[in-house]
């Protein structure tokens, strides 16, 4: 008695090649395939995603360098603004001045006036006055032109005293 049976051995072994054989032309053929056919996806899905990530950075790029160019317009104009606005304050402030000083300047050709008549008026009473001693101290009666020349002689000497 045997204990391996030969035939039965060499049966199984074309058994086994003959099903490896079977598999390998119908099942792992396919299965290769289907396996190649998945890696090759997922390699072209990771290029997709390398792909999109790019994308994705440089539109960030983009937009970053937009957003700069945006902020960069956006204190221009604020410093336009400014200027423009300093540039208004100085007209008025020279407006106000220009304004002031014509007001200073009316006010003093109204004082000078008022100072002149103020001396005519003045020159007018010590004319009076002084015809009025005059004819007190003379006792005598003099003409008007006389006593207005008389008059304005004395105002002209006390002007000039002064």
């Amino acid at each position: 008695m045997q204990l391996i049976d030969v035939r039965q051995v060499v049966t199984q072994v074309l058994g086994f090649l003959l099903l490896v054989w079977i598999l390998r032309r119908f099942a792992w053929g396919p299965l290769l395939g289907v396996l190649e056919a998945r890696r090759q996806k997922i390699v072209g899905e990771f290029q997709e995603a390398d792909r999109r990530k790019a994308e994705a950075a440089e539109l960030k790029a983009r937009y970053e360098s937009e957003l700069r160019g945006i902020e960069a317009q956006a204190r221009q104009r604020l410093m336009e603004a400014v200027t423009e606005g300093q540039k208004v304050a100085g007209e008025i402030k020279a407006q106000a001045q220009e304004e002031a000083q014509r007001r200073v300047e009316r006010a003093n050709d109204e004082i000078a006036r008022e100072n002149e008549k103020a001396k005519e008026i003045l020159k007018q009473r010590i004319i009076a006055l002084s015809i009025g001693a005059a004819e007190k101290i003379l006792r005598q009666k003099l003409d008007e032109d006389t006593q207005r020349r008389l008059a304005s002689e004395f105002v002209e000497e006390v002007g000039a005293l002064r």
